[in-house]
C-alpha cells in the first residue's frame, strides 16, 4: 500500500485527525444543532439532531468527517461526545408466513444524530462541531438541564470488591442471564421475539444477555458483507472482476454465463420492505457477449432487455418502472436471466422509488466496502433491542468486530495489516460509542466471539483500549472471548472483564457433571483474574461437533440450566454461566429457573465478602458460597442430582439428611440462618445459632437436590 494512502487510512489514530490545517473554531450558520427537550433525568437518553449543509462520499469514515458533541458540564468540565451518521427507518411488525416480522422501511436519506446521557444534576452547555479537509464549524450553544431519577447509572467494577460489578450510583449488579446472540430475520429469534423475551426475563428476574452484532449474514452485523448474491457458507459466488478494462481494477461486477436460461437469483439477507401503492424504478447497467437479451423479473413483472455485441458496444443502461399494490409490503422473487446461449455482466443494481430517495437493494452492491461501511438497518434493529433492554432493566454485553475481517490481518504484531486493522477497528468502536454508548443498559463491550488465542493481539487490545479510554465518556467495561481459555487475555490489564466458553461435550471429563465444570472453569478464572470482573460467556450441553445436545430437550425440567445457574452465583464468577441454547430455552420456557436466583440475590451485597471456609461431613456433598466476618451466603447440592443421574440415567438422588457443616472465620455471634428452597425461591425456615469461637456449625435439613442459606447476625 503507498504510503500516502496508508496515511489516510489510519489518520484516526490519533481522533484530533490529520484532516489539513488548523482552523479556529467559530459558530456557522450551516450546522445546527436541535434537541427535542430542554430538560432530561439523569443517566437518561438525551438525543439530538445535527443539521449540516453538506453530504459526504463516506460518512462513516472519521477520516473524511468528523462529527462531535461538545459539551460542558455542571462543574464545568469538558466532554467530546462522537456523533454518528444514520439511516432512520419506519417499523411495522406485520404476519408474514405465520410468523411476526418487522418491515422496516427508510425515511429518508440519512441524517447525523448525537446521543449524550447525563451523569450529573444541573446545566450543560452542548455544541455541535464538525471537522472535515476543509474546515471546522462549531454550532450556537444550548443549554439542557438535568434533573434527578431513581436510574442506576452505568455498570462498573465494583470500587470496593473489583471481582463483582456495581452501578456507578454503587448498588450492586450480579449478571444473571444467558446468550441471545442471533436475532435476525431468518433466525428464530427477530426484532419483535427479541423483544418479548426481553419481556420474559425480566419478569423472571433475569437481567443480562449477551449478543452478537458480528452474525456476518445471517442476523444482526454491524459490519459485514452482507450479499444479494451469495452467503458466507457457500463456495460459488456469480461476483467477478470487471470484464474490459485495459488497466487491472478491483472493481467487481456479477456475471450470468452458460446457455440459455442460465440466471441468478437477487437475494438479500434482509427481506426489502416495499410501499404498497408506491411507483419503483430498478436500475443499472449491463455488459453482454453472445446473448441476444436479458430478462429481469420481479415478481410477475417481467422486463426483456435486447444485448448488444460486448465488440460493438459498452455497457448498456436500463430502468425500469413498476407499481406495487394495495397489499404488497415486500420486494417479490427477484431474478436475471440470459435469453440465448452467451455472457451478462451486471453492474450497479439499484432499487429506488420513483421520486428518488433510499437505495433498497444496497445489498446489491458489489463494491460497498466491507470494513469501514455500517450496515444501516442492521444498527436500527439494535437500536431496538437497547431500547428494549432499557424499558426491561437488562443489561447487555455487545460482541462488535466481525472476528474473520479481521483475524488474518492481526496475525504479525507490527505488520502494515495488523496497523490497518486496529484503525479499521477503532472506526468502528467509534460508531459504536456514537450510537450505543450513551446507554447505561450497555454492559460491555466485547471486541471479539472466539478469537484465535494464538494471535499476537496484546497490542490491539492495548491500542483498543486506550482509545476507548479517550473517546467512550462513560467508559464501558471491555472484553474479549477465545475459542480456548487465554490466561494471558485473562490477565490483560487492557481487558476489564476476564471471560471463558465452555461446553459439556460427550469425550470431556466433566460432560456428566456441569457443577463441577462450573468450578473448574471459575478456579481458572480466578487464578488468572483474581481482581477483575469474569464471567464464563457461553455454557451448554453440546454434541462432539459442538451441536444442540439431544441430552438438552431431554431435560425439559431444566436440570442443568437450575445448576448451571447456581453453581455459577456461588463460585465466585460476577454473573451467572451464561446458557447459549437460546431457541431451546425458549422452546421449553426455560425463564423460570431465573427467578428464584434473582430472589435469593436481591438483598446480597458482595462488598466483603470473600471465598467461604467451609467443610462438610457428607462425602455427596458439595457446598460453594461467600462469606464475610459476620454473614455467609452457602448453596448444598446433592452430587447425585446432576443432569446425567438425573436425565441420562432416569436416577432420583438419595435424600441427604442431617449433613453437618462446618463455617470457619465467623465473629463470635448469634446468627439466624435463612433456609432457602431453590425452586420456589423462598425461605423454608430459620435457625438460631450461636457461635463464641467464629466456627459455625450447621445440620443441613434435609433434601434431595440442592437447598441454598443465608447466615446473618441476628
Amino acid at each position: 500500500m503507498h504510503n500516502a494512502t496508508f496515511m489516510t487510512r489510519i489518520c484516526a489514530a490519533t481522533l484530533g485527525l490529520a484532516l489539513g490545517p488548523a482552523i479556529l473554531t467559530r459558530a456557522s450558520d450551516d450546522i445546527h444543532l436541535r434537541f427535542a427537550q430542554s430538560q432530561i433525568e439523569k443517566y437518561a437518553k438525551l438525543e439530538a439532531t445535527i443539521v449540516i449543509d453538506r453530504e459526504y462520499d463516506r460518512p462513516f469514515d472519521p477520516c473524511e468527517v468528523e462529527v462531535d458533541l461538545l459539551i460542558t458540564g455542571p462543574g464545568g468540565q469538558s466532554l467530546v461526545q462522537p456523533a454518528f451518521f444514520c439511516q432512520d427507518y419506519e417499523r411495522q411488525d406485520r404476519v408474514r408466513d405465520g410468523k411476526t416480522i418487522a418491515w422496516y422501511y427508510p425515511v429518508g436519506s440519512g441524517s447525523w444524530k448525537a446521543r449524550f446521557t447525563p451523569s450529573e444534576m444541573g446545566s450543560y452547555t452542548l455544541q455541535a462541531r464538525l471537522r472535515d479537509r476543509r474546515r471546522q464549524r462549531t454550532s450556537d450553544p444550548v443549554q439542557i438541564r438535568c434533573v434527578p431519577s431513581e436510574r442506576k447509572g452505568f455498570v462498573r467494577a465494583d470500587p470496593t470488591v473489583p471481582r463483582f460489578l456495581a452501578f456507578s450510583e454503587g448498588q450492586v449488579f450480579f449478571a444473571i442471564g444467558q446468550n441471545l446472540a442471533f436475532v435476525g430475520e431468518t433466525q428464530y429469534v427477530n426484532v419483535p421475539k427479541a423483544e418479548a423475551i426481553f419481556a420474559q426475563l425480566a419478569t423472571n428476574g433475569a437481567n443480562f444477555l449477551r449478543i452478537w452484532t458480528c452474525c456476518d449474514d445471517w442476523a444482526i452485523a454491524v459490519e459485514s458483507p452482507k450479499s444479494a448474491w451469495t452467503r458466507s457458507w457457500t463456495r460459488e459466488s456469480p461476483v467477478v472482476t470487471w470484464p474490459r478494462t485495459a488497466r487491472p481494477t478491483s472493481r467487481k461486477c456479477v456475471q450470468l454465463k452458460g446457455p440459455d436460461g442460465t440466471s441468478v437469483t437477487v437475494s438479500p439477507s434482509h427481506p426489502v420492505a416495499l410501499r404498497p401503492n408506491t411507483s419503483y424504478v430498478l436500475a443499472g447497467q449491463f455488459l453482454a457477449d453472445g446473448a441476444t437479451r436479458f430478462r429481469l423479473q420481479v415478481g410477475e413483472q417481467t422486463w426483456e432487455l435486447p444485448a448488444e455485441s460486448a465488440s460493438t458496444s459498452g455497457w448498456q443502461m436500463f430502468s425500469e418502472r413498476f407499481a406495487t399494490g394495495a397489499n404488497d409490503y415486500w420486494l417479490g422473487r427477484t431474478s436475471l436471466s440470459l435469453i440465448g446461449e452467451g455472457t451478462v455482466w451486471l453492474d450497479a443494481l439499484s432499487l429506488q422509488e420513483a421520486g428518488g430517495g433510499a437505495e433498497l437493494l444496497w445489498e446489491a452492491d458489489v463494491n460497498r466496502p466491507i470494513r469501514g461501511t455500517y450496515n444501516q438497518l442492521d444498527c436500527f434493529m439494535l437500536d431496538r433491542l437497547v431500547e428494549a433492554a432499557e424499558r426491561n432493566r437488562i443489561y447487555l454485553m455487545l460482541c462488535l468486530l466481525t472476528r474473520n475481517l479481521y483475524m488474518d490481518n492481526l496475525s504479525t504484531d507490527g505488520s502494515l495489516a495488523y496497523r490497518v486493522a486496529t484503525e479499521d477497528a477503532k472506526k468502528l468502536m467509534r460508531y459504536a460509542v456514537a450510537r450505543w454508548g450513551y446507554s447505561t443498559s450497555l454492559a460491555a463491550w466485547e471486541y471479539f466471539n472466539e478469537m484465535d488465542p494464538g494471535k499476537p493481539t496484546d497490542r490491539f487490545y492495548a491500542e483498543m483500549g486506550a482509545y476507548l479510554d479517550r473517546i467512550d465518556i462513560h467508559h464501558h467495561l471491555k472484553t474479549t472471548s477465545t475459542w480456548h481459555p487465554s490466561p494471558r487475555d485473562c490477565r490483560l490489564a487492557a481487558l476489564d472483564v476476564a471471560q471463558v466458553h465452555h461446553y459439556l461435550r460427550p469425550r470431556e471429563g466433566d460432560f456428566k457433571n456441569e457443577v463441577q465444570a462450573i468450578v473448574d472453569k471459575v478456579e481458572f478464572l480466578r487464578e488468572h483474574a483474581p481482581n477483575k470482573p469474569a464471567l464464563i460467556g457461553e455454557f451448554g450441553l453440546a454434541t462432539e461437533k459442538w451441536g444442540l445436545s439431544d441430552y438438552m430437550k431431554r431435560d425439559t425440567e431444566g436440570i442443568h440450566v437450575h445448576n448451571s445457574l447456581w453453581a455459577s452465583a456461588f463460585s465466585g464468577t460476577s454473573g451467572t454461566a451464561l446458557l447459549w441454547w437460546w431457541e431451546q430455552l425458549d422452546i421449553q420456557q426455560a425463564y423460570r429457573h431465573y427467578r428464584p436466583l434473582a430472589a435469593y440475590l436481591t438483598d446480597v451485597s458482595f462488598t466483603g465478602l470473600r471465598p467461604a471456609d467451609i467443610s462438610s461431613s457428607d462425602d455427596h456433598l458439595t457446598v460453594l458460597g461467600f462469606q464475610g466476618n459476620d454473614s455467609a451466603y452457602l448453596w448444598f447440592f446433592n452430587e447425585n442430582a446432576t443432569w446425567w443421574k438425573l436425565v441420562a440415567e432416569k436416577r432420583q438422588p438419595e435424600t441427604i439428611g442431617g449433613a453437618a457443616v462446618e463455617i470457619r472465620g465467623l465473629l463470635p455471634s448469634s446468627y439466624d440462618v435463612q433456609w432457602w428452597d431453590t425452586d420456589k425461591g423462598k425461605t423454608q425456615r430459620i435457625d438460631e445459632i450461636t457461635t463464641d469461637d467464629g466456627v459455625l456449625h450447621l445440620t443441613v435439613p434435609s433434601f434431595s437436590h440442592d437447598i441454598a442459606c443465608k447466615i446473618r447476625t441476628r
